[in-house]
């Protein structure tokens, strides 16, 4: 299948052929004409599945660009992931006379309103900042079109749940609404069918892609001999491009300094770091002037960086969820990838947790730190 088997506009799939994309991915098959054809969605699928193009490019299409009214709106839980969007977004509309806006805190407000003058027709939005705007009257929602809910899971498990209700209470009740989300935790699929209307759903099952392309492997070690142990596996790996996850500011700071003193070539994110350098961070490490990025789950949600090839668990995840989006930073888009999982005696719970939900027993491997030379 080709993407000229869609009813999109000509001007889009030249862009697409310029950056090199001619076929649809298995989610883009699905999801497309469902979305041309007006259904709500709801949309199960990991990331690097190619959601964002699956929606933003039937959108786009179906957007009157001969309107300044605001009709579409999608809500995503983090700054870097409403500038990813925006920023695909724009790339697909420079042949387009359609005004986009990322709207996300962290930057002033005034530069905003400037921005919101200018009538976007699309907003890709966190949803604190969202809010704050609705409030104030400067977005009115009535002739909302599209409401997508992207990286729904997030947005709901970490405390969002009023601000969408919000959201969804004042806007159409026409409204398309296409719910994505990498996990369906019971209570997040119940609110999934409360915010769409007869929905298409659909599930598309990364089991055995991540099977292929993502080797998992746990790391047994203590919680003393952790730093020494991520230190050797380091030097013999030397990854291109790595994420080192933490579960906190305090760790992934904490780690930043040590990983620093032994010249290490990496740099951290967490909601501490602010906007701009955030920014910055991300970019040198998307050039491939960083080589390791150390982040907290919130701050990683939903990059999409080319050519990472590992991601190492420091810390082991809260949650089997939470360790599929951490793990699905890498392997994307067909490109294999390693994930290596740092496990000490007192995270043997949630390891059994994690094995549970994959139905499979992730390979443990020890290391000898005799090894080090530092």
């Amino acid at each position: 299948m080709h993407f000229t088997d869609f009813k999109i506009d000509s001007s889009y799939l030249d862009i697409l052929k310029k950056q090199g994309i001619i076929n649809p991915t298995k989610v883009q098959e699905k999801v497309i004409p469902q979305v041309i054809a007006g259904n709500d969605m709801i949309v199960q699928s990991p990331t690097g599945t190619g959601k964002t193009l699956a929606y933003l490019l039937p959108i786009l299409s179906l957007i009157n660009q001969n309107s300044d009214d605001l009709q579409g709106l999608i809500i995503v839980p983090t700054r870097e992931l409403a500038l990813q969007i925006s920023t695909v977004a724009k790339s697909l509309t420079e042949n387009n006379n359609i005004n986009i806006l990322p709207l996300y805190g962290g930057i002033s407000g005034s530069s905003q309103m400037n921005k919101l003058k200018k009538q976007p027709q699309l907003i890709v939005a966190t949803p604190g900042r969202l809010i704050d705007h609705l409030r104030q009257n400067n977005i009115t929602l009535n002739d909302i079109k599209f409401l997508v809910l992207d990286e729904a899971d997030q947005l709901l498990l970490t405390g969002f749940k009023p601000e969408i209700d919000y959201v969804v209470l004042n806007s159409p009740g026409s409204r398309q609404t296409l719910f994505f989300s990498a996990t369906l935790p019971p209570q997040i699929k119940k609110l999934a069918y409360r915010y769409t209307c007869q929905p298409e759903y659909i599930n598309y099952s990364q089991t055995h892609d991540e099977a292929e392309y993502i080797s998992q492997e746990v790391i047994l070690t203590t919680a003393r001999q952790k730093f020494p142990t991520l230190e050797i596996v380091l030097d013999e790996e030397n990854p291109y491009l790595a994420i080192i996850f933490c579960r906190t500011k305090r760790r992934a700071n904490e780690l930043l300094e040590k990983m620093k003193k032994y010249k290490f070539n990496v740099d951290v994110i967490h909601s501490d770091i602010a906007q701009n350098k955030r920014e910055r961070i991300l970019k040198s490490f998307r050039n491939g002037d960083l080589q390791y990025l150390i982040a907290t789950d919130v701050a990683a949600r939903g990059l999409d960086i080319s050519y990472i090839t590992n991601i190492y668990n420091y810390d082991v995840p809260e949650t089997p969820e939470i360790y599929i989006h951490r793990i699905g930073r890498t392997g994307r888009a067909g490109e294999s990838g390693v994930s290596s999982t740092f496990v000490t005696e007192e995270d043997t719970d949630q390891l059994h947790a994690i094995e549970n939900h994959l139905q499979n027993s992730i390979p443990k491997r020890k290391v000898d730190i005799r090894t080090t030379n530092k």
